[in-house]
């Protein structure tokens, strides 16, 4: 049903005034009006049957009098009344007639109706907001020749309306400021309930939800008071989107059953069944008014061809027809709304199933992040011991079991890192960004880091680089380098006692664009050809047997994934028990001044002899250990807290060169601590030392004035180089 979008009905008391100032006024004409006002009474209480019946019997006598101000009045009732049958196109088409009508006249009021109605039904009903803003503006350009400004009013708030409903804020402000500065002074109680859920909707858009609400309950309230139950219906159902949006599902149920519920009050079926009969009636007449057209005609062919029979047997074939429309429109409007109900139901079960989507969407993702992170923690005190047993006794360092304890820790790592990696390409959440690097130089560090592999199934690794690559290339060095470490770990792990070849090849150059090839070729064990169109989705492990291969099978799912970041394919030949190649191209950059410039920006390690002092803010006990023998051993020296209130204490009396801070901690967390910390005008750094992924937490680190963030386990190289790069730069603030 059409939204009483500020239905300009009540423009029939300027018909009336217009009336009352001409002189000879006849008696029939001033009943005319009044039947009008009486209809436009009936269509606002919602009883479209007798608001149909009158307005059609005012509109006969009007086109008989040729009055055409009536004739639009009665046309413009007639439309509005079929917008709430729902019957849009015949609305539109009776609007147009008022309008047609109301052009023949010097009434503003009439023209600024006609066009106001017409700008609802294709803004809200058809959803074509460019035509319907066009009669809006109409509407606003004949509302500036009337004395009466609310009209003004009325037609930008109905615009703003429309802008805010196809989500075009920025055009929409505009309207609803000028309905602001003037309301108060030109508003009526019929536009209030109106004005204020626009401002609703406009503070549900920013986000200001509280101020929303207040102006939601404030047009629910006057929409009671004032009995304008289409308008409060419209504002219970605007609010019912924003609790639901703010996640405050109950109430935004309960407003949502309000909504249906006056909607059934307003729009009951056996009401609108009454009413569509009577707009049959009215249609009848505009049918016999055609009919009468073609009875003049058939009146001169009968005055000159004497064939009163051929015109009787036409009248009735006519006759026939009409009525077989009529039913056919009887039938349609039953099956069209059995259709629309259909639709409603699917509709809503299709929402249905987009929110339990997103919602298992979502719980993936946080699943996803916590066991990350707790997995981190304990991972972080167990290769902080192990490296500290190998370092303060010299004698285990050898010890396989020691060895093996490490290289679990790690592998354990790299599995908690593959999972935590998958999920953030899966959410779009990898954006690659410009290093400068050596890809031979790259390519000799992953060999080295996986000697221990090579060493142990008795594997020979030879890397051959095209002496046309440029020596320095830009891209990301990070995700290149994960791509060729799965690939050479996959390699190694499965040939035992053969060669694993890395071919580095130059394949096109395209301006400072440089193709560059390679493959991975081993001699192991190969893959079947069954099987290599799955290997590369998460989990899947071909050909492995209880005590084979170690893997989580997300390696190759991973590297497919990068590459496909990089705007590239990877291909695969294999062969079970020939060896397996895999090749693939990727584009990088080469460019001697932007080399210069991403190697100037690089950060120098600005370490000396000097002794810093190090607060470290931490829960565990393991954990503080381990930081605290890390720090002792690079020349700091180290206080440790358990908790932000003891932080915040200790810094009261003593002061530090930097805080390394944990962000999961009991009583305040690590965000709170450094609120505070700042809140005291302590500019000391704050690294925030977490097992939460980085791009989770990094706007509300930076918020809450930390400096930087260092992911557990961590380098220690890279650790020290952030602490000594922020204590030497306050240091030369000061």
């Amino acid at each position: 049903m059409l939204p009483n979008r500020i239905v300009l009905v009540f423009v029939l008391l300027s018909i009336k005034t217009s009336f009352l100032s001409a002189q000879n006024i006849k008696l029939d004409r001033k009943e005319l009006v009044k039947q009008s006002e009486q209809a436009t009474n009936f269509y606002r209480n919602q009883d479209f049957e007798k608001s149909l019946l009158l307005s059609r019997e005012v509109l006969k006598k009007a086109l008989l009098l040729k009055d055409s101000i009536l004739i639009s009045t009665s046309y413009n009732i007639i439309g509005s009344n079929y917008s709430e049958f729902s019957e849009f196109d015949k609305s539109i088409e009776y609007y147009k007639k008022a309008l047609f009508y109301a052009n023949k006249t010097l009434n503003d009021s009439l023209k600024f109706k006609a066009n106001n109605n017409l700008a609802n039904i294709y803004c809200f009903e058809k959803r074509q907001y460019k035509r319907g803003t066009e009669y809006y503006k109409k509407a606003i350009f004949h509302s500036k020749k009337i004395p009466n400004t609310t009209y003004a009013l009325m037609a930008s708030l109905n615009l703003a309306w429309a802008y805010f409903d196809n989500f075009n804020y920025d055009e929409g402000l505009e309207f609803l400021i000028y309905s602001n500065a003037n309301f108060e002074k030109y508003g009526n109680e019929t536009l209030s309930v109106v004005h204020q859920m626009v401002n609703g909707m406009y503070c549900d858009h920013i986000g200001d939800y509280e101020k929303a609400r207040i102006f939601y309950e404030k047009a629910i309230e006057l929409g009671y008071e004032y009995n304008e139950l289409n308008d409060v219906s419209y504002a219970h159902n605007e609010f019912s989107k924003m609790l639901f949006k703010t996640g405050n599902y109950k109430d935004a149920y309960l407003h949502l059953r309000k909504f249906d519920a006056l909607k059934e009050k307003i729009y009951n079926e056996d009401k609108l069944f009454k009413a569509s009969i009577a707009g049959l009636n009215v249609e009848l007449d505009e049918y016999k008014r055609e009919l009468t057209k073609i009875e003049l005609i058939k009146e001169a062919q009968k005055q000159n061809l004497n064939k009163s029979k051929i015109i009787v047997v036409l009248f009735i074939i006519v006759l026939f027809v009409l009525l077989m429309f009529i039913f056919t429109l009887i039938r349609n409007n039953a099956f069209k709304r059995k259709v629309n109900k259909e639709l409603t139901i699917a509709n809503n079960d299709l929402l249905l199933a987009k929110e339990k989507a997103e919602e298992a969407s979502q719980m993936k993702s946080q699943f996803v992040s916590t066991i990350s992170h707790e997995l981190r923690t304990p991972l972080y005190g167990v290769i902080g011991i192990t490296n500290m047993l190998i370092d303060e006794y010299k004698d285990l360092s050898q010890s396989q079991h020691l060895s093996s304890l490490k290289f679990s820790a790690r592998y354990l790592l790299s599995l908690v890192n593959d999972i935590l990696q998958i999920n953030k390409i899966e959410e779009n959440r990898v954006i690659l960004e410009s290093m400068t690097f050596n890809i031979a130089d790259e390519i000799e560090l992953i060999i080295q880091s996986l000697s221990f592999i090579s060493q142990n199934n008795n594997n020979k690794v030879e890397l051959i680089v095209d002496s046309k690559i440029p020596e320095y290339i830009i891209g990301d060095k990070l995700r290149f380098s994960q791509i060729i470490m799965n690939l050479i770990s996959n390699a190694l792990k499965f040939t035992k006692n053969g060669r694993i070849t890395i071919t580095v090849s130059l394949e096109k150059n395209e301006g400072a664009i440089h193709h560059i090839s390679f493959a991975i070729i081993d001699t192991g064990v190969g893959i079947a050809a069954v099987d290599q169109d799955k290997i590369f989705d998460k989990f899947v492990q071909v050909g492995r047997n209880d005590t084979d291969y170690q893997g989580t099978g997300l390696g190759l799912s991973i590297v497919k994934r990068l590459l496909h970041l990089f705007g590239s394919e990877i291909s695969l030949e294999s062969e079970l028990g020939k060896g397996t190649t895999f090749r693939f191209t990727i584009p990088f950059e080469s460019n001697m001044e932007k080399t210069k410039q991403l190697i100037n920006s690089i950060r120098v390690d600005l370490t000396n002899s000097e002794i810093f002092k190090v607060l470290v803010v931490e829960d565990n006990r393991i954990n503080q250990l381990v930081t605290q023998k890390i720090m002792e051993k690079n020349n700091y020296k180290c206080t440790v807290v358990d908790n932000g209130i003891e932080a915040l204490k200790i810094l009261e009396n003593e002061t530090f060169d930097i805080i390394l801070m944990d962000i999961n901690m009991p009583l305040i967390n690590g965000f709170e601590t450094t609120r505070l910390i700042r809140s005291k005008n302590i500019d000391t750094p704050v690294v925030a030392l977490t097992a939460f992924d980085k791009e989770e937490i990094a706007e509300e680190a930076l918020s809450s004035g930390m400096n930087d963030i260092i992911i557990k386990p961590f380098d220690q190289s890279k650790l020290f180089k952030v602490m000594t790069t922020l204590i030497q730069n306050v240091k030369s603030v000061v």
